[in-house]
């Protein structure tokens, strides 16, 4: 199993006919991903590598079932784009565009609550469920995605899209594939973070363990703590914590837009006790991951 996407997930891409939209595209249908159609408001009627262009998300959704969309317009547009995607039904949102304010955000949020719908991102490179969709530039190129991520029993939540990639790169290499990887994003607001991704990866039979990447700034790291804790979790979890540095430079960023020292809380020290009061356990660099996850698979395996 999964969370988020299988292979039975079809999904429009928003923006479809924009530089980097097109190469998503081309690779997402070698993967064997389910485009079903996109949306370029002014160029419907054309297409890209087969896939049919319209100009709005209700042309498409009044014809056929749409499970997701993919977000890649300007950050002017990319309000308007969201609401109309969730307006017309689509339950499952990935934004890929960065630098959008945060208030357009909490209203794209407050409004995906309010339909059901979930968002990941922005600022994300979308969903990976190995071996049966991608949701999203997840990966690379078709071969390079299949390279790194293999069918397995590890999930992944990272705020880094190229980290993700980085670190199921780690576990295929060790043996261990993986069972969703999810690009939450890097922007200081995003719509699912790790607690709230946590039931579903609870509730999926497949998943094993969990592998998050994660940098200074804001509150994930807590909220996943205690979640862990106060539930219970089944699910051994192990962290990588990047940007230490940076518990010396308050109010400072580096990368992404959410990686901002406001407070002890926000450091990456108080971070890792946190975590560690919970049980997960933090590795002190990328190439350890594997070693302490089979570490702690076999230590579930044995209560």
């Amino acid at each position: 199993m999964s969370i988020l996407v299988d292979e039975n997930t079809t999904f429009i891409i928003q923006g479809i006919t924009g530089r980097e939209a097109v190469s998503m595209t081309r690779e997402c249908l070698d993967y064997g991903a389910k485009v079903v159609a996109g949306v370029t408001p002014g160029r419907g009627g054309r297409d890209v590598h087969g896939v049919p262009v319209y100009d709005t998300v209700a042309e498409i959704t009044a014809k056929q079932r749409v499970d997701a969309s993919v977000l890649t317009v300007p950050p002017a547009a990319i309000r308007d784009a969201a609401f109309e995607a969730i307006e017309n039904g689509v339950k499952l949102l990935v934004i890929v565009t960065e630098r959008i304010p945060r208030l357009e955000v909490a209203q794209i949020v407050e409004l995906a609550n309010r339909y059901g719908a979930r968002l990941i991102g922005p600022n994300c490179l979308g969903v990976m469920s190995p071996g049966k969709t991608r949701v999203g530039g997840m990966g690379g190129s078709a071969v390079a995605a299949r390279k790194a991520y293999q069918p397995g029993p590890i999930g992944i939540m990272s705020r880094s899209g190229g980290m993700t990639t980085e670190i199921a790169n780690a576990l295929t290499a060790s043996g261990l594939g993986q069972s969703t990887a999810v690009s939450i994003g890097g922007d200081a607001i995003v719509g699912s973070t790790y607690a709230e991704l946590m039931p579903l990866f609870e509730a999926d039979p497949e998943t094993k363990a969990i592998v998050i990447y994660s940098e200074p700034g804001g509150p994930m790291e807590a909220q996943l703590a205690k979640y862990v804790k106060e539930q219970k979790s089944r699910l051994p979890v192990v962290a990588f914590m990047a940007g230490r540095f940076m518990d010396e430079m308050p109010g400072m960023r580096f990368g992404h837009a959410g990686t901002i020292v406001e407070g002890k809380a926000d450091t990456t020290s108080e971070k890792i006790a946190r975590m560690k009061d919970a049980g997960i356990s933090v590795a002190e660099e990328i190439a350890e991951i594997p070693g302490i996850v089979k570490q702690r698979l076999a230590e579930a395996g044995s209560r």
